[in-house]
């Protein structure tokens, strides 16, 4: 049974690879996120039905484990079909929290088998009885590893998750960086005493280390400005692959090892190509000490704020030959994906070119935008990358900003005392109108003010973006 069960672990590997491959393309994404849930639920069910232990024993406990399933796969189902994709970066970041605490659970449970048991760390196994037995100092290293990323995981995911959803303020005091290095090296330091000293350590120093790992999440989080926090999203999803992956190697389960191993790569391989798209480095993201608040933004811009009808927007987009359409939080906000797209539609049968504007961060986690306009049905064709969008702007008639603020405003390039300084933005002033919409000239959420706003380019169109889209497409109607 052990032999047709490794054969099922080897086939759902290789789902989990022919999945995330198929990610690599938003047309086939869908296609491969079936593919590795398919492969993920052949594993668990290969496993219920077929492991055995070296005494030809099955697993133990079935109930419990089957039980434990079914809730978590009815919450899961629940909590998929009513998440507002508003809310999904807080759902990612919850995600990656539970995942953490899962992997330092079994870390903390084990270890505390180790220290009552009296086992001593060598590189051999001693079963004569009344010997202690051995466990390998590798053994050791996988469980603290699987502790101390457990609990930085789970307490950054959930401070994440607070920021994200307005509930924790960014909080950062001096040298703080410097606290979150001893944090992290005295973790390290006693679990290296204690794989040393195992069989003589009392087992609340575990406890002590996995209190350490989750401070260390909190602090390193809690600094983050609000701009920055696709990359701490992306980051912690890596470290939630890394914490499963230690799982897999205590238990010898392939599944899980090869699962948690390609989470983490991508999750890290994502996160340096957010600290490229935010211009920060991967070292600064692992300090804890980069973002910023308001504060830092130094003066707000000033100047005169020019408004538009719709009626007269209408008139400027029916006109164009070529527009752009720049999606931002603020679209997500206001559920207003597919009336954009109707807009898009209604503008094309007008032989006007529309295309979609990305930006790398834009929204709240990696790829939002490009999930909410998939969910309207935009033409994966349609949608255009940062730097092919910054040549076309220069030829582009409208650009309509759908509540973006950060990833356009010109402080990134103009303001060094800015904290999104130095982050590539999307070049919009150098098109030849632009329409910007917002709630109000609230600040967007790195907490600075957005000099486009004052642009003699710039026309405000003020309303929830859903409403304003749908009287646009009114007032566009009209026009024929």
């Amino acid at each position: 049974m052990n032999s047709i069960l490794s054969i099922v672990y080897i086939l759902s590997v290789v789902s989990f690879i022919v999945g995330l491959r198929m990610m690599n393309q938003p047309s086939s994404s869908r296609a491969g996120n079936q593919w590795a849930g398919a492969g993920m639920i052949a594993a668990i069910l290969a496993t219920l039905l077929m492991y055995r232990n070296e005494a030809g024993q099955g697993l133990q406990n079935q109930i419990w484990i089957i039980g434990g399933l079914a809730v978590g796969t009815v919450i899961g189902l629940v909590v998929s079909k009513k998440i507002q994709m508003t809310a999904m970066p807080e759902m990612v970041s919850l995600l990656n929290g539970l995942g953490g605490a899962s992997a330092a659970l079994i870390s903390i449970v084990e270890l505390m088998k180790l220290a009552e048991n009296g086992f001593i760390v060598g590189m051999t196994a001693d079963t004569q009885s009344g010997v202690p037995a051995y466990v390998s100092g590798g053994t050791m290293s996988i469980l603290f590893s699987g502790l101390i990323l457990g609990g930085i995981t789970f307490s950054g995911s959930m401070v994440a998750w607070g920021k994200l959803s307005g509930r924790i303020n960014d909080f950062g005091f001096k040298g703080q960086h410097i606290i979150n290095l001893i944090i992290l090296a005295t973790s390290i330091l006693i679990s290296a005493w204690m794989t040393i000293n195992i069989e003589t350590t009392p087992a609340y120093w575990i406890i002590v280390i996995a209190i350490l790992g989750l401070l260390y999440g909190v602090f390193f989080t809690t600094p983050v400005g609000g701009a920055d926090m696709p990359v701490v999203i992306s980051l912690l999803n890596s470290f939630s692959g890394l914490s499963a992956a230690t799982s897999g190697f205590l238990y010898d389960n392939k599944v899980i090892l090869v699962g948690g191993i390609l989470v983490g790569a991508a999750g890290t391989i994502l996160t340096v190509l957010m600290c490229k798209a935010m211009n920060r480095s991967l070292i600064n993201v692992l300090m804890g000490s980069f973002g910023g608040s308001s504060a830092d933004a130094g003066p707000g811009a000033q100047g005169t704020v020019k408004e538009i009808s719709k009626s007269d927007a209408a008139v400027v987009l029916s006109y164009a030959q070529k527009v752009i359409i720049v999606p931002g939080y603020g679209l997500a906000v206001a559920q207003a994906q597919h009336a954009c797209h109707e807009l898009e539609k209604l503008l094309e049968a007008k032989g006007v070119q529309v295309t979609y504007a990305i930006h790398p961060v834009a929204g709240r986690m990696p790829g939002h935008m490009n999930v909410l306009l998939a969910e309207a049905d935009v033409s994966y064709d349609n949608l255009i990358e940062m730097d092919q969008a910054n040549k076309d702007f220069e030829s582009t008639d409208v650009v309509l900003i759908m509540g973006a603020n950060d990833v356009v405003n010109p402080a990134a390039k103009t303001n060094p005392s800015s904290p999104i300084y130095g982050m590539p933005i999307l070049d919009v002033s150098t098109a030849k109108t632009i329409f910007v919409n917002k709630r109000s000239m609230k600040p967007g959420y790195a907490g600075i003010e957005n000099e486009l706003f004052f642009h003699p380019k710039t026309s405000m169109i003020f309303g929830d973006g859903k409403k304003m889209l749908q009287e646009l497409i009114n007032e566009v109607r009209n026009l024929d």
